[in-house]
């Protein structure tokens, strides 16, 4: 039995499928990953500041045009669409079998999939609100303002609604995602290497029946997964929902 039949007959059998994705989901969408050889972290900008520090709370109220500038640059990505992946789990929604996806992503993207049930634990770039009234703001809003930009109401700068390094995550996707585990059979666990908290933490509330990592490199969960797939997850989700 190949890895990807074995798949189907874990989703086969599962009925309460819980996926937890991080920044590998997107890369087949043309969104680069953070950590990788090639990701934005190991990116050499000619700027005295490293990309982690650029996405900082700090950075972001004290530098705030080489913020907006590094931002619009390297973490928006208007045109990108769905992948397989992002496919795949929007319909494994409307078969009844997933039953939410929790993400480390900020681009809004298994949404736009069809997916409806989404905890975004790091926010979206989708949304954006003044820092003083806290009006909302599309991300065109923010992408087509000249340098920072500010609230037509008063004037205050527009954030994203993305969660920067020194900023904690919001507690209503953190109970979410945190329940939502808790009561899965299954825990897909899919582009992340599980560096990241306190996000990786939350596989330690799944108590469910199967544990899949989905992953092109190992993690440091792999020896507690049923099934390790070290292959490109947009290909791998895609295979195995065709076989449904």
């Amino acid at each position: 039995m190949s890895q990807v039949d074995e798949l189907v007959k874990i989703l086969k059998e599962s009925n309460h499928i819980v996926f937890f994705g991080g920044a590998g989901v997107s890369t087949a969408s043309g969104i680069p990953d953070f950590r990788s050889a090639s990701g934005l972290y190991n990116q050499h900008l000619n700027r005295t500041f490293s990309p982690e520090e650029m996405v900082s709370h700090s950075y972001f109220a004290n530098y705030p045009e080489d913020f907006f500038e590094f931002y619009k640059a390297k973490l928006v990505y208007p045109d990108a669409q769905p992948n397989g992946c992002h496919i795949a789990l929007a319909k494994l929604e409307k078969m009844g079998k997933v039953k939410a996806v929790v993400t480390q992503n900020i681009d809004g993207l298994h949404q736009k999939a069809g997916s409806e049930v989404v905890f975004e634990l790091h926010g979206s770039v989708l949304r954006n609100y003044c820092t003083q009234c806290h009006a909302f703001y599309d991300e065109k809003y923010v992408m087509e303002a000249d340098g920072v930009p500010k609230c037509e109401k008063c004037g205050g700068i527009v954030k994203p609604d993305v969660v920067l390094y020194e900023e904690a995550l919001n507690p209503d996707e953190i109970n979410g995602a945190v329940a939502a585990i808790s009561k899965a059979d299954t825990l897909i666990i899919g582009g992340t290497s599980l560096i990241v908290y306190p996000a990786a933490g939350l596989i330690n509330y799944f108590q469910g029946n199967h544990l899949v990592l989905i992953n092109k490199s190992a993690t440091s969960a792999d020896n507690q997964a049923d099934l390790v797939i070290n292959d490109d997850i947009a290909k791998v989700m895609t295979e195995a929902v065709n076989q449904m």
